[in-house]
């Protein structure tokens, strides 16, 4: 649902919190309890390093894969104004994503997306956890991530990074976006954005799902579900599964690096290998 609108005052509050909190929080991200109501501040800063991606953006020039080269992040004020500007029109859209409270050059201050002091665990953390569960707990944590993306696909969006730590459970059990100091399509056709959030979830799930014990039924599930995806999404798809099939000569252990590790098995996650 779109975001409420803050009262004048309410709103003005917010922004004097910010103003007041930001210049001397220590970290990136903290939450605060703002007169009984949850708050979480993102704070301005240098430019993001972009490890999750390192290995994506080799395999991208290797493979001539354009759609899996990181997005300009220039970090700082610039960073927060995407970020808010994309969880309000995502927000417009209907989807759940945390409601912007105030922003400015110092940094950005969002709602929690549940009541003060309830947990929103990312899926990376509830599939980490359930490794050590039977399979069909981690099945159904993949499939829940699959329809997050289809959820947004659907609505005519695409995500910003789509790894299974940017996607969290709400207490009502629906998944909630979150991180967007990026925008894929400010440089990428639309298609192309959505294929790319395929192929970074499946680069952040498909380690789990192996060391769940999972990985083979994985594999029939995740392609009934791209079956029903838009044909040029699928094929973009099969293009860079096509393109990234020298990863199938990786071992199937960390002797290369869990980096690489993941890459490969995400490889034969999306090729049915």
């Amino acid at each position: 649902m779109p975001e409420a609108v803050a009262s004048p005052g309410r709103a003005a509050h917010y922004r004097q919190f910010l103003q007041a909190t930001a210049p001397g929080q220590p970290r990136p991200l903290a939450h605060y309890d703002l007169q009984g109501e949850q708050v979480w501040l993102k704070k301005a800063g240098a430019r993001n390093a972009r490890w999750p991606y390192w290995v994506l953006g080799a395999l991208a020039g290797a493979a001539r894969l354009p759609l899996l080269r990181p997005v300009p992040n220039l970090g700082g004020a610039p960073a927060i104004r995407t970020e808010a500007r994309r969880l309000r029109a995502l927000a417009a859209l209907g989807l759940r994503v945390p409601p912007v409270l105030a922003e400015g050059p110092e940094g950005l201050l969002m709602g929690h997306l549940a009541a003060p002091g309830q947990d929103t665990p990312s899926l990376a953390v509830e599939m980490h956890a359930a490794t050590a569960r039977p399979p069909e707990t981690m099945l159904g944590l993949f499939a829940l991530g699959l329809d997050a993306l289809a959820i947004a696909h659907d609505a005519g969006a695409c995500l910003s990074q789509a790894f299974a730590r940017n996607l969290v459970r709400c207490p009502d059990g629906t998944v909630a976006y979150v991180d967007f100091e990026d925008d894929p399509a400010a440089v990428l056709p639309l298609a192309h954005c959505q294929a790319r959030d395929v192929l970074c979830y499946l680069h952040s799930a498909a380690l789990h799902l192996h060391e769940a014990a999972a990985f083979d039924a994985a594999r029939p599930l995740f392609a009934r579900w791209l079956a029903l995806r838009p044909p040029a999404v699928q094929a973009l798809v099969a293009t860079a599964v096509r393109r990234l099939r020298l990863l199938r000569r990786l071992p199937a252990d960390r002797s290369w690096g869990r980096d690489l590790l993941r890459a490969r098995m995400a490889w034969a996650l999306a090729a049915g290998a």
